[in-house]
């Protein structure tokens, strides 16, 4: 039996950019992936969205192959290094939701 701690989750960080500043803060997520990729272990996706109908803003949607893989991003040094570089430049607080899969359909398209 799989326990929750080995599924994968699935994180939707949103990003609202102060007036003025998206190039800068969309700048700085384009350097933090870049990190990801190469130094966080289990990172599976980390992917950079701009909003094209909504709220306007920055979208990472992010797939980490266990909470443990997460909790090792968000303690590591890209993590850090991007919420240093977003200081002063949102116009509020990041928004995290995490998710846990709930697997329907087709294998392969009924979950990230």
């Amino acid at each position: 039996m799989v326990q929750a701690h080995d599924l994968p989750v699935v994180v939707i960080a949103r990003l609202v950019p102060a007036a003025g500043k998206e190039d800068q803060v969309q700048a700085a997520l384009v350097s933090a992936i870049a990190v990801t990729h190469e130094q966080d272990a289990g990172c599976e996706l980390y992917a950079l969205h701009r909003v094209t109908r909504g709220e306007p803003g920055l979208v990472v949607v992010e797939k980490w192959a266990n909470a443990a893989a997460l909790g090792a991003h968000g303690a590591g040094s890209a993590f850090a290094a991007l919420t240093r570089d977003l200081e002063g430049l949102l116009a509020e607080p990041m928004a995290v939701t995490l998710l846990e899969p709930v697997p329907a359909g087709a294998t392969g398209q009924g979950q990230l």
